[in-house]
């Protein structure tokens, strides 16, 4: 069967006289025609009646990892499930908020990637779901777990999430490296887990994963020069881990976050048509927060996402500045779908 590589498009012939352009994205395939626009899941899991005849039914089903495809029949129960019933015991961060002195903490680029937990023979994401990595991409791993982040680089954000989401292990895993930061079950402070994994990654023992490089932080003049040169190539910010510091499951006071920005997620309620430039494709999004405060997110899009935008009921992540004092976020800047 025909297939498209990534970047390329293609027009097929809908019914009467209607045309539509199928396009493969970092491995996302996408269809013009109002049946794949209107699906309400993540566009990586959409499919039609197009792209299957482009591409055959059993490639359509392999993308989609056994997923019904759109139009047919719901087979029976009992396939499997790629989600484990516990999700993995991760160190998650909190956000400096000016009250730490970060004088002599390890301080390293917060990746713009998708966190995962290497168990030893497999990713598994932060609720637990398998990222189907090809078998090339972790042949030389270590069996021990490891911590890190599977990363295309900065502002690839969606092809990454794109590509790592796939269930039938696509070739554009070669544009992905996975970058380890920690050793979970070490046992030791953290700057033993940093010598262990230079023993275990570091060195270029591996082809698709290597250590993610830390320094000490000196003062807080350091940290704001580090912090504004990630932010001008485009990173997210900067993680910084108080040294002597232990690997425990949960949010910790350990690890915190710095950026300019600050991150959240919401609820996609309602898609706003745009005007001028964006006519005829999405102009904002009406966004939705757990405690219900509304605004709206018009500024961070690709023209991809503008012609193809989250669907309804689909949960982004977005930037901002601060709160208001109704608590509505200031400057909201649209970053993607959320990973997981």
């Amino acid at each position: 069967m025909p297939d498209l590589a990534d970047g390329e498009s293609t027009e097929v012939q809908g019914s009467g006289s209607n045309r539509y352009t199928l396009k493969n994205t970092g491995g996302v395939y996408s269809c013009s025609c109002p049946a794949w626009r209107n699906q309400s899941v993540a566009i990586e899991k959409r499919s039609c009646k197009h792209l299957r005849a482009y591409r055959g039914d059993d490639a359509e089903k392999t993308r989609l990892g056994g997923a019904p495809l759109p139009g047919k029949p719901v087979a029976a129960k009992g396939a499997s499930d790629a989600k484990t019933s516990d999700a993995p015991p991760l160190l998650l961060a909190h956000k400096w908020e000016l009250d730490v002195d970060l004088t002599n903490w390890w301080m390293s680029e917060k990746l713009d990637g998708v966190r995962a937990y290497w168990d030893g023979a497999r990713f598994v994401s932060r609720l637990g779901n398998t990222f189907h990595a090809p078998e090339w991409f972790v042949a030389d791993f270590p069996k021990t777990p490891l911590d890190g982040e599977l990363w295309g680089g900065r502002k690839t954000f969606q092809r990454t999430v794109g590509v790592v989401k796939r269930q039938d292990k696509p070739p554009e895993w070669k544009n992905i490296r996975y970058l380890v930061f920690d050793a979970p079950k070490h046992g030791g402070a953290f700057e033993e887990r940093l010598a262990f994994l230079g023993e275990a990654v570091g060195d270029e023992k591996l082809r698709y994963a290597s250590t993610h490089p830390h320094e000490i932080c000196r003062d807080v003049a350091h940290l704001k020069t580090e912090l504004a040169r990630v932010e001008a190539l485009g990173g997210e910010g900067l993680m910084l881990r108080k040294p002597g510091s232990k690997y425990e499951a949960g949010r910790s006071h350990t690890l915190l976050k710095v950026k300019s920005f600050h991150d959240a997620e919401a609820r996609v309620v309602e898609h706003l048509a745009g005007a001028g430039k964006h006519k005829g494709r999405l102009g904002a999004l009406v966004l939705e927060l757990d405690d219900g405060t509304r605004f709206h997110v018009g500024t961070g899009f690709s023209d991809k996402e503008r012609e193809h935008p989250p669907a309804v009921g689909t949960v982004v992540t977005f930037r901002y500045q601060e709160l208001s004092e109704g608590g509505v976020p200031r400057f909201p800047i649209y970053v993607g779908e959320r990973a997981d």
